[in-house]
């Protein structure tokens, strides 16, 4: 479905079950397709919710909702096909039963039992862990892996299905900075050059790595600035 904008959010406000005060208020962006936004702000300002009212993941109390062109949350599931979500909380305890390689292919396997992977299945899985330097963990219990070898994992299975839409909350905070410095100045740039648009919410992103388009600065669940470089400021 084509549209202008890869996300768009018009008077948008969240409430979490049972609470009075919402989560995030009031809330308008526009996200062009093809673009890296980095979602900044501290702690509680809204900004996971942000991106699981985007998903459909939490439903809007009020305001309008549109990703990739579908309407959020009511045509999420046709919406969600184009996109891939890595969450903040993903941790497996060590007694996990699946080995990393099998873990991303569940990126693949929402459109098709992992039985019925085809063997050029199993080797883009493989080319994604190789470029994240996992493939040598391929084997190995998902579980038993460091936090920093299961976030590239968790990110190799985000990236296997050749998403439209990547949405990221904190894929960085267990790892080194000379991988975390591989992904933006690497791999970022390659997923935009094809037409991917970017949204990440990272406490750790170095500016100096890799400029955003947009900035989009959350607090106490309002969006209180967006900065835009190399794309127009809609209007």
């Amino acid at each position: 479905m084509l549209t202008d904008y890869a996300v768009e959010l018009l008077n948008v406000s969240t409430h979490y079950y049972g609470e009075r005060r919402p989560a995030i208020r009031n809330v308008t962006l526009r996200i062009p397709h093809g673009t890296f936004t980095l979602i900044a702000g501290p702690n509680g300002s809204g900004k996971t919710t942000l991106l699981e009212t985007i998903l459909g993941l939490l439903k809007p109390s009020t305001g309008v909702v549109k990703m990739l062109g579908y309407e959020i949350p009511r045509e999420a599931s046709r919406a969600r096909r184009f996109c891939s979500y890595l969450p903040q909380d993903f941790m497996k305890p060590a007694s996990e039963p699946f080995t990393a390689r099998e873990v991303v292919a569940m990126g693949l396997s929402s459109k098709r039992s992992m039985g019925w992977l085809s063997e050029k299945d199993w080797m883009q899985v493989d080319r994604m862990l190789s470029l994240l330097g996992m493939l040598e963990h391929a084997d190995k219990p998902f579980g038993k892996l460091s936090g920093g070898q299961q976030q590239k994992v968790m990110l190799a299975r985000a990236l296997v299905r050749n998403p439209k839409l990547l949405l990221l909350d904190e894929p960085f905070s267990a790892m080194d900075r000379e991988s975390r410095s591989f992904i933006v100045k690497t791999i970022f740039p390659r997923l935009l050059e094809g037409g991917c648009t970017v949204i990440l919410v990272s406490h750790v992103f170095e500016l100096e790595l890799i400029t955003p388009n947009l900035v989009v600065e959350m607090m106490d669940g309002r969006v209180e600035e967006v900065l835009y470089a190399d794309v127009h400021a809609p209007s």
